[in-house]
C-alpha cells in the first residue's frame, strides 16, 4: 500500500521550502503495510497537476497528502476545501499569472478533502501540535494542487483518499521577517507523520468543532 507525499520547491524568493524538506524526511517512512513515497512538485500552474497525475498514475497510492508552505500561518493546517479557481497574487516559478481562472475548465465549483480532517487535528492537538482546520487553502498554486489532486480523484483514481495540509515558515525563514510565526522540521515531520498515521487508521472522520465565525 503505497502513500504518496508531495511538496513544493522554493518559491516567492525563498531558498527553501518547509513542504519539500519534510517531504523528504518522511520518504521511504514505513506504517504497517503503507510505504511512502516523497515527490517533489514544480511551483507551477499546470506543470504541478500533470506531474502529479503521472506519478499517481505510476505508483497507484492509496492515500495522497499535498503540502504547502502558508507564511503567516501559526499551526498545521488541515485543508477543508478546494476551489476551483486561479487568483495568483504573484507569478509562479515559470512566470506565468492566472488571474480569474479556472483550474479546471467545467470542473466543479469546489472539492472537499478526503483526509478525516477533524481526526487529524485532535490527533495532534493531543500531542501538542498546533493544528486547526482551515477553510481556505488560497488561490495560489497550493489550492491549485489541492484542486487538481481533488479533480484527478473523482474522475481516475476512485481508490485515492487524498487532501492538503498548510505548515508555517522554519525559523530560518521567519528570522528575515520580524514577527512571523514559524515551527521548527523536526516537528512538522512528526506532525506529518500522525497525519499520515491517522488517515491510515481512520477511514470515517470524527464530529468536532473545527468552524470559524470569520
Amino acid at each position: 500500500m503505497n502513500i504518496l507525499v508531495t511538496g513544493f520547491e522554493p518559491f516567492g524568493g525563498e531558498t527553501v521550502n518547509p513542504a519539500l524538506e519534510a517531504a523528504r524526511r518522511l520518504h521511504g517512512l514505513q506504517l504497517g503495510e503503507h510505504r511512502v513515497t516523497a515527490m517533489e512538485l514544480p511551483c507551477e500552474f499546470g506543470a504541478s497537476i500533470r506531474l502529479l497525475e503521472k506519478q499517481l498514475a505510476q505508483l497507484q497510492p492509496a492515500i495522497v497528502l499535498c503540502v504547502g508552505q502558508a507564511g503567516g500561518r501559526t499551526s498545521i493546517d488541515l485543508e477543508r476545501v478546494a476551489i476551483n479557481v486561479d487568483d495568483a497574487r504573484i507569478p509562479d516559478n515559470a512566470g506565468f499569472q492566472p488571474i480569474d481562472e479556472p483550474v479546471i475548465a467545467g470542473g466543479p465549483a469546489a472539492y472537499f478533502s478526503g483526509l478525516p480532517i477533524k481526526a487529524i487535528t485532535a490527533a495532534l492537538g493531543a500531542a501538542g501540535i498546533p493544528a486547526s482546520v482551515s477553510q481556505t487553502a488560497g488561490t495560489y498554486v497550493c489550492n491549485h494542487i489541492f484542486y487538481g489532486l481533488s479533480h484527478l480523484v473523482a474522475t481516475q483514481f476512485p481508490q485515492v483518499r487524498g487532501g492538503f495540509v498548510h505548515i508555517p515558515y522554519l525559523p530560518e525563514q521567519a528570522a528575515r521577517q520580524p514577527g512571523a510565526a514559524s515551527m521548527s522540521l523536526e516537528t512538522i515531520v512528526v506532525g506529518l507523520t500522525l497525519v499520515l498515521q491517522t488517515t491510515v487508521e481512520v477511514t470515517r472522520d470524527i464530529k468536532r468543532q473545527g468552524g470559524q465565525t470569520h
